[in-house]
């Protein structure tokens, strides 16, 4: 695993081991030249492949000919920030063990054990490999919808980017609330290449595959949204038995009227905005019209899930969804006026229905009084035949 250079008189060494360190000689004539060799070895577990929220763990042994120093390690992640480690040594210093922070998937790059030591003279930086196999989206991220509207959710994985070589699988699962059953949607794999395969698992739940997308992107599409489409969307990674996900919250807008239809003149109607899961502190709906005064307006309360406003005049609402003064999403409701003839025809029929209630409550108490009245005669008829058969007389004429 050596050569000697005829040129220079250098010695090279390929292939490195720690049984390599202790002090090289050369001998040219009277002249005697030493150089200690110090050897570190640093191994990294998992051969350096991790998932998100994994903690690494390194192992930095040296050896050489003189007395092991105390080391100082320090290590500089991707983007060159300093990450502190756990660390222990054995007693010898010939062996150090070193815990990094749990991983995300931006941790993914080359970083650099930086070894120190003030006697000997050691400074020195080793690079190594860090990948992290997940996704550029967050961990729970939150996307809003209205009713009707076409919703499109992505998850990105970085495997292209970090030129992961192995093959893994995935699926995505849909729940509407956090303890309910979970529904597989689809279900993928990815090869050593980079190539993708999908299978449709759902045949009652409306959804759309897009072919378009790279690789690197599992996507469904929502043509038409529903209320009840609203919940938990999580996708899953599986590689050597560990498994890494990522959540997209579905929150469905949806408003209606109570009672539907147009507004008769003089009437009152109920506008209902409604979301389909509790919002953060942060956000909150809100009824207004448009171009109406400042007294128009209804906000919800914090967490509440619907606000109501009731109006007696016909207009445009919109409600919104604002998070941090922005508008997440917005939705118009029209209240339309009821023909004059409608309001006629409303308020014949309130007086016919009037004049119909009275009309049959004096029936009734018509019909009660006579049967009163029957039932009090067929009373005294048959207590007469109760005292005609208990005395059983009979008078005759003489």
């Amino acid at each position: 695993r050596s050569e000697i250079s005829s040129s220079n008189e250098h010695l090279k060494v390929w292939d490195l081991r720690l049984s390599d360190a202790g002090i090289y000689t050369c001998e040219y004539g009277s002249n005697t030249v030493s150089i200690s060799l110090h050897v570190f070895k640093l191994t990294i577990s998992l051969d350096g492949h991790f998932l998100p929220n994994e903690i690494p763990v390194l192992t930095l042994m040296q050896n050489a000919s003189h007395p092991l120093p105390d080391l100082n390690i320090t290590f500089f992640n991707s983007n060159n920030y300093i990450v502190r480690p756990k660390s222990s040594q054995d007693k010898a210093r010939e062996k150090y063990t070193l815990r990094l922070n749990q991983l995300e998937a931006t941790d993914s790059g080359t970083w650099q054990c930086h070894v120190h030591s003030d006697s000997p003279l050691i400074d020195r930086s080793i690079p190594f490999e860090v990948k992290v196999l997940g996704f550029q989206n967050s961990d729970l991220e939150k996307k809003y919808a209205t009713v009707g509207s076409t919703v499109i959710l992505s998850w990105h994985l970085n495997f292209q980017k970090i030129k992961w070589k192995a093959g893994f699988t995935g699926q995505l699962n849909w729940k509407q609330k956090e303890s309910a059953a979970a529904h597989e949607l689809l279900d993928f794999n990815i090869t050593a290449r980079g190539e993708r395969h999908k299978t449709k698992k759902s045949s009652h739940f409306r959804f759309e595959i897009p072919e378009s997308k790279p690789d690197s992107v599992i996507e469904v599409k929502l043509p038409k949204v529903h209320f009840n489409h609203s919940g938990q969307y999580q996708c899953q990674l599986a590689y050597n038995q560990r498994h890494a996900q990522s959540k997209i919250e579905l929150v469905v807008m949806k408003v209606s009227a109570n009672p539907a239809g147009p507004l008769p003149r003089g009437a009152e109607m109920t506008l209902i905005c409604q979301v389909s899961s509790p919002l953060p502190p942060n956000a909150h709906l809100r009824w207004e019209r448009v171009n109406g005064a400042q007294t128009d307006v209804k906000k919800s309360k914090q967490h509440e899930t619907k606000v109501e406003v009731n109006i007696s005049a016909a207009g445009l609402w919109n409600c919104h969804l604002i998070k941090d003064n922005d508008r997440k999403i917005s939705l118009n409701y029209t209240v339309e006026e009821a023909p004059a003839w409608i309001s006629y025809v409303i308020t014949g029929a309130s007086i016919g229905g009037s004049i119909l209630v009275f009309g049959l409550a004096c029936l009734c108490i018509i019909s009660g009084v006579s049967w009163q009245r029957r039932r009090q005669r067929a009373k005294k008829m048959a207590r007469a035949r109760q005292y005609l058969l208990e005395n059983k007389t009979c008078q005759c004429q003489q």
